[in-house]
């Protein structure tokens, strides 16, 4: 008689003692069987005594025995069958509150109202405050008091038709707010270098003082205002473009060995240095 046959012939003593049967006609032990589930020697033990307590829940249970049958050969259904276990049935969820139609649309309504007020309070004083700058000027010009209007008068010699169809003058508002530094144009460098290469690079300032003195690399650039800087010197010159004046700067009468040493006056000119 097969195991099979075996588990089946105790089936009216439940799956317990089924299972115990089939493993003893295999002649495996609990520990045999709990090493090949992977599974404590205590779960074995209360799969066969029927001790569902100490597995937790029926889901649990049911793959415990699912897994312990197939490993004797027992068909799973019978043995699933003789636990007498309950299908596992999902948690009903019940609603302990309720909220009203009425109130839900009152709510609904109401975060909307709020969010419409805070974007009008947010948004009007806004457009208010812009409104003199986005709006037509209608005939009014700003113009600084440092620059003289055009003359409204007609010239000498000017026929009173031509006068009279002459347009009327624009009428100009005088300005004393000071231009913002932050968008006045920045005036150009006298002395600009740009490194296509390492190049062992100093700057010296009008007062002798060393305002840099590195190793650059290919893509750094240096920019220099009129009388920021005195005194320049460049190893490996080749690899370096200096503008002054806005105009390429010839480096060989400054160079000797691949090292430009030069002056910078005032305005930005070079000239060699001792």
């Amino acid at each position: 008689m097969s195991y099979a046959n075996q588990g089946m012939a105790e089936g009216d003593r439940g799956c317990g003692p089924r299972l115990r049967k089939a493993r003893e006609a295999a002649g495996l032990t609990q520990h045999d069987v709990a090493v090949r589930l992977k599974v404590p020697v205590h779960v074995v033990e209360a799969l066969e005594r029927e001790d569902w307590s100490r597995l937790g829940a029926p889901i649990f249970v049911r793959g415990q025995l699912r897994s312990y049958s197939r490993l004797l050969g027992l068909a799973t259904s019978a043995t699933l069958e003789a636990a007498r276990i309950g299908p596992v049935e999902p948690p009903v969820l019940v609603s302990h509150t309720h909220t009203p139609r009425l109130q839900r649309l009152w709510e609904q309504g109401s975060r909307r109202l709020v969010y419409i007020l805070l974007t009008a309070a947010i948004a009007v004083p806004v457009w208010l405050a812009t409104r003199p700058h986005l709006g037509g000027s209608d005939g009014v010009r700003v113009q600084p008091l440092d620059v003289l209007p055009p003359a409204a008068a007609p010239a000498l010699g000017q026929h009173p038709a031509e006068e009279a169809a002459a347009p009327l003058p624009e009428t100009v508002i005088a300005s004393i707010a000071p231009v913002d530094p932050r968008f006045a144009p920045m005036p150009a460098p006298a002395l600009s270098l740009r490194f296509h290469g390492e190049s062992w690079f100093q700057a010296t300032g009008t007062d002798g003082s060393v305002l840099e003195q590195a190793l650059l690399s290919a893509g750094d650039t240096r920019q220099y205002a009129a009388g920021e800087v005195a005194r320049i010197v460049l190893g490996n010159a080749a690899v370096v473009t200096v503008q002054s004046g806005g105009r390429t700067a010839d480096l060989d009468p400054y160079r000797r060995a691949n090292v430009a040493r030069f002056t910078v006056s005032s305005d930005g000119s070079l000239a060699p240095a001792d």
